[in-house]
């Protein structure tokens, strides 16, 4: 939220830390009678008529797709489910819909008896952006930080600061570093991800800066190149040892560590991308560096 009101600023308010999850549910379930009523879910889930009844959509018995999709059989329908839903339910039902949304562009009005609009057309990138904006507009209330992510994922939100760098590309061809950085991401930010799950989420990022370190040590002057790794090697996360520090808070610095080696990474692989090699030192072909990509402009 941008715009603190009195109560907020005063310090009064009775949910200083966010809303309950009895009133995320709440929220959750009028945002998506609203998107119901507006034909976000027509060419899915279909449309009532007053002449021709129920006139079905892509998905003929939304109830069973739910429990092949989610491999639960009481999630549906929304309005009359909702209440009883658990946390888990919830992200559930708030990534199936994120599947199968799509914005409504063209149709016709059907004015026997103030039917409404019957729509033709839809655009799903659109309709699913539109959709991501108004459930994180209800996640960001939440006492619990989560948001939809633009893969669809229910994720736990990033620090302040860093949510662009989650959902940029990760500057590289080597799917190596790609694919093991996107998987420590995810690792992280899962919806129920443990102490043990962000631990092993740093050390692949670890490990993947020690797969760059032939190139970080032609980047960095040898005492920067060590104290990358110093962290990771002497603070309980890559090697188990006497010598080894673990009495520290995690639940405070884990996060720490795994913003400091993401935006490493990042910087770092940039820095090849610029000095014309790959991740393995391989020249390349020279080209201009192009800013990380904005994931709200590829949808």
């Amino acid at each position: 939220m941008d715009h603190l009101y009195y109560s907020q600023r005063a310090g009064s308010h009775p949910n200083p830390d966010g809303l309950c999850y009895g009133d995320i549910v709440d929220l959750f379930k009028r945002v998506y009678m609203q998107l119901e009523e507006d034909g976000y879910f027509t060419e899915a889930f279909g449309f009532e008529c007053v002449d021709a009844g129920r006139v079905e959509g892509a998905i003929k018995d939304v109830g069973l797709e739910v429990l092949l999709s989610v491999r639960k059989n009481h999630l549906w329908p929304i309005t009359g489910k909702a209440d009883n839903y658990n946390e888990d339910d919830l992200f559930d039902m708030i990534e199936f819909l994120y599947q199968h949304v799509s914005k409504p562009i063209d149709g016709t009005f059907h004015n026997w008896n103030n039917c409404g609009m019957h729509w033709t057309a839809f655009n799903k990138a659109e309709g699913q952006k539109e959709y991501r904006d108004r459930v994180n507009r209800v996640l960001v209330h939440y006492e619990k930080k989560f948001d939809l992510s633009i893969r669809g994922e229910v994720l736990i939100k990033a620090e302040p600061g860093f949510d662009r760098m989650l959902e940029a590309d990760v500057p590289t061809s080597d799917a190596k570093v790609g694919d093991r950085v996107d998987a420590a991401v995810l690792r992280f930010r899962r919806h129920g991800s443990t102490f043990d799950d962000r631990r092993q989420a740093v050390r692949d990022l670890a490990d993947v800066l020690e797969y760059l370190r032939p190139q970080v040590k032609n980047l960095l002057s040898s005492g920067d190149e060590s104290d990358l790794f110093n962290i990771a090697n002497n603070f309980g996360i890559r090697h188990h040892n006497e010598r080894q520090k673990t009495g520290y808070d995690a639940q405070l610095w884990l996060p720490w560590m795994f913003y400091f080696y993401l935006s490493t990474i990042h910087v770092l692989l940039r820095k090849i991308e610029y000095s014309g090699k790959d991740a393995r030192g391989m020249k390349m072909p020279q080209k201009t560096l192009s800013p990380a990509k904005n994931p709200e402009n590829s949808s």
